[in-house]
């Protein structure tokens, strides 16, 4: 069995961090975009939340389940993410219930020591299912730093860009 206790303890982190992003993130900034037709802050705030549960409906179903309303189909006809129109003040419960159902299939895999499911042929984490967390922390970190960017760029002074900065504390502990 493979000790994932580093790799558990930065996703974690990383949950914390955007735990910490999403307290910072004001109403107003939700709206927030680059004004040549990029996605606004609360765009890429539930493009990450909803990441985790489209990676785990093509990696192990049983673990999206929960993150999914059954009683709504998409254009595909698949279930809906259960947060796919909530309000911003939700996105939270999103990260953490996405959190929680990466953390339990990335486990449950490497328990029955199988890879995960690779239906549309992408090559998912075919090494070890815990790249899928990793890939999870990147992934979460490049749509952060866009986010910070267009704070910035929507007009954020200097001292509160420093004090979202302080987020880095969390990796230093």
């Amino acid at each position: 069995m493979t000790d994932l206790t580093l790799l558990h303890e930065s996703f974690r982190r990383n949950g914390r961090v955007n735990a910490f992003l999403l307290e910072a993130v004001t109403e107003a900034d939700l709206d927030r975009s680059d004004g040549q037709g990029g996605w606004t802050v609360d765009r890429h705030l539930r493009h990450m939340a909803g990441f985790r549960v489209g990676w785990l409906w093509n990696l192990s179903r049983v673990h999206a389940e929960p993150l999914l309303d059954l009683t709504r189909k998409d254009e595909d006809g698949d279930p809906m993410w259960r947060w796919h129109n909530s309000p911003p003040g939700e996105l939270a419960a999103a990260f953490k219930s996405g959190d929680d159902a990466a953390l339990d299939a990335v486990q449950a895999a490497l328990d029955e020591n199988r890879t995960f499911e690779d239906p549309h042929g992408e090559g998912a984490y075919a090494s070890n299912p815990a790249h899928f967390l990793q890939h999870t922390i990147v992934h979460d970190s490049h749509h952060r730093g866009q986010i910070m960017a267009l704070l910035r760029l929507g007009g954020r002074t200097a001292q509160d860009m420093d004090a979202l900065d302080n987020h880095w504390a969390i990796w230093r502990e």
